[in-house]
């Protein structure tokens, strides 16, 4: 086959392939982009490429073909031009499996998402239940609204606390003195019972984070 004849050959075999992958990018929905955006369709040193999307490789194809051009039209052995052959011939089998098993990606980034998703649940659930605030309702914990309301909840209750504390110092200055054992433990009691509502404050803060950090990594 003549030099100029191979590489018609190859641009005709990349129209048809870019009109291929042109179809396949344009049906993808965002869910599936967003799954596979991280992910390398790719064996290492095919493509610069990554994600649900293959039209990037089309242009890197067309610059292997060019360079397989200037190869022929220099004083380059044999070799080195069926090295280069090969390797265009391998880049076009890649983007045909690729267009084939985009599918079958999304479904394991799917099941990969769902897993991380359970493991992460787990882990809520495990520090919840080791955390001590086994008196916070275990529904709230897995719903972001009910965990701010609950946020809210637990703050005010600091200022109620607070409030009480300054009261029942202004009453300690100015009783008697068979009085103040008993103002004593109460002020004791009460700090007590604001220095743990200010650690379940901490306690749902990780919590809505923990919550949210998923659907943020998703969404993104």
């Amino acid at each position: 086959m003549k030099n100029a004849e191979l590489i018609q050959r190859l641009r005709v075999q990349l129209k048809q392939l870019e009109q291929e992958v042109l179809q396949h990018d344009s049906q993808l929905v965002k869910g599936q982009r967003n799954l596979l955006q991280d992910t390398e369709r790719f064996n290492e040193g095919l493509f610069n490429q990554t994600g649900a999307q293959l039209a990037p490789c089309i242009g890197q194809l067309s610059k292997k073909i060019s360079q397989l051009e200037k190869l022929l039209k220099g004083n380059i052995s044999t070799d080195t031009i069926l090295l280069s052959c090969e390797g265009i011939q391998d880049r076009f089998t890649a983007v045909r499996r690729a267009l084939n098993t985009t599918t079958l990606n999304v479904k394991s980034a799917e099941q990969q998402r769902a897993s991380r998703f359970a493991n992460a649940k787990k882990r809520r659930q495990q520090s919840h239940a080791e955390s001590g605030f086994g008196w916070i309702a275990t529904g709230v914990m897995h719903n972001s609204h009910q965990l701010y309301d609950e946020l809210n909840k637990h703050m005010n209750w600091v200022q109620t606390f607070e409030q009480k504390i300054e009261n029942l110092q202004s009453k300690l200055e100015n009783c008697h003195s068979a009085d103040k054992i008993a103002l004593q433990n109460e002020i004791l009691l009460v700090h007590r019972r604001l220095g743990k509502c200010r650690q379940a404050i901490s306690y749902i803060e990780d919590r809505i984070q923990a919550f949210e950090r998923p659907y943020k990594s998703q969404n993104r």
